[in-house]
């Protein structure tokens, strides 16, 4: 089931649940649900956001809206993996599937609401940069608005060192720099080789870049003849069960603390192993 509902508000003796079981057919569990999950939104002196909490007392002049998508709500995501808690911001294991931005329609699927719901004591969530879905990466949650803006700019000023590893069609035996414009723009890889094996012939690499253009370590590999292991969109994905075998392993910056450098790593259990 898919629909959406724009309710304007001309009363306050409503709440948001009540106004909603009103005019749609959906059961009060089934829209309080929906509200928890991000798919009810709230306008209000030109300012929309969502709301979450089923009593949310309602004034003349607001505008309710419900985005239901059953196949959308009924997702439920993996479990992030919290690397390091540093209570102003945390590292954390995005797991493959898990979004880094939701819709609409809901943003139970997102690293920062799993953060915002898993973390003791609960705080806000900030995302400060964005991971492929297919992949699994280590991500920089922020939970203060000027600690996201720090981290902005480390990323803008490219001041926070980043590695990958991945998992490639083929033999790599020398490393690569590979310099291949993407949608016009300069980008720089660099790519070291780790492990083969020679049974499903391929190779365990790692991967540092210079430019942060969309796909690029996913582009520049499968364009030198290495096409990352359940890569569907540029690779051989299409012939292979396998997740997309790319992650983010490494982060280094200076902490906005106590201005310390600090590393982090994908713990063992989750690297890619061949």
């Amino acid at each position: 089931m898919k629909f959406e509902q724009h309710l304007e508000i001309n009363r306050s003796d409503k709440t948001a649940v009540d106004a909603l079981e009103e005019s749609t057919e959906l059961a009060r569990q089934a829209i309080k649900q929906a509200m928890t999950k991000g798919a009810v939104w709230l306008t209000r002196n030109k300012s929309t956001q969502r709301i979450r909490r089923a009593d949310k007392p309602l004034k003349p002049g607001d505008a309710l809206h419900l985005y239901f998508d059953s196949s959308i709500l009924e997702v439920e995501p993996q479990a992030a993996i919290l690397v390091a808690d540093e209570d102003v911001y945390s590292i954390w294991a995005k797991p493959y599937g898990m979004l880094c931005q939701g819709s609409k329609w809901g943003d139970h699927c997102t690293i920062n609401r799993w953060s915002e719901k898993h973390l003791e004591p609960q705080r806000p969530a900030f995302i400060v940069h964005r991971l492929d879905r297919a992949a699994t990466d280590l991500i920089i949650i922020a939970h203060q608005k000027k600690v996201a803006a720090y981290f902005a700019n480390l990323f803008q000023q490219r001041e926070i060192e980043k590695k990958y590893q991945a998992i490639v069609e083929g033999q790599l035996s020398d490393d690569l720099k590979l310099d291949a414009k993407i949608e016009t723009k300069p980008a720089l890889s660099f790519v070291k080789a780790i492990s083969y094996n020679t049974k499903t012939n391929q190779s365990l690499v790692e991967v540092t870049i210079e430019t942060g253009r969309k796909h690029q370590i996913r582009r520049h590999l499968t364009e030198a003849g290495f096409p990352v292991v359940g890569d569907r969109l540029y690779g051989q994905g299409d012939k292979t069960s396998s997740d997309l075998c790319l992650t983010s392993c490494y982060l280094s910056f200076v902490s906005p603390i106590d201005g310390s450098t600090k590393s982090y790593r994908l713990p063992e259990r989750l690297r890619l192993k061949i």
